[in-house]
């Protein structure tokens, strides 16, 4: 079936650990573009994470649970074997400095190379460019509070 004809899927990977506001704001920027975001929340057993995979999954899902056009999971192998079996042919990657640029650029080639999938990048937001999940975390371990790099949760009052 040509391209065109296929619904659109985007596929959004990392391991969001946590998911920030800078992601939010991808995930929001890039919606329009696609039929449908599939949120990749990466499992890799090499790395320690401060949630589990489910735990990650699951809030990002109430964050998205009002939208039928994004869909949350884990997987724990090549983000191009993922993208093959959601059938997206977009990756989308946020990108917020030349570093991340460098990496994604590289990223991108191999993605293209091994599975034929494309990659997106989007740039951060001036005012998200300094955000990540590993300064969140820092910011936590060290009993700071965060909430200002977290999207608002639904069930918060």
């Amino acid at each position: 079936m040509p391209l065109e004809l296929r619904m659109k899927t985007g596929l959004f990977t990392g391991s969001f650990d946590p998911f920030t506001i800078g992601h939010q704001s991808i995930v929001a920027r890039v919606l329009p573009l696609f039929d449908k975001i599939v949120i990749g929340v990466g499992v890799n057993e090499r790395k320690k994470y401060m949630y589990s995979a489910e735990v990650r999954v699951k809030e990002i899902a109430e964050l998205y649970a009002d939208n039928p056009k994004v869909e949350v999971r884990a997987f724990n192998d090549l983000a191009v074997d993922f993208a093959h079996r959601e059938g997206a042919w977009f990756f989308v990657k946020g990108v917020r400095s030349v570093k991340d640029f460098e990496y994604e650029r590289e990223q991108a080639d191999i993605n293209r190379m091994m599975g034929g999938i494309e990659t997106l990048l989007v740039f951060a937001e001036p005012q998200h460019a300094s955000v990540s999940s590993s300064l969140v975390r820092e910011l936590i371990h060290f009993g700071k509070n965060a909430e200002m790099f977290l999207p608002k949760r639904k069930n918060k009052k």
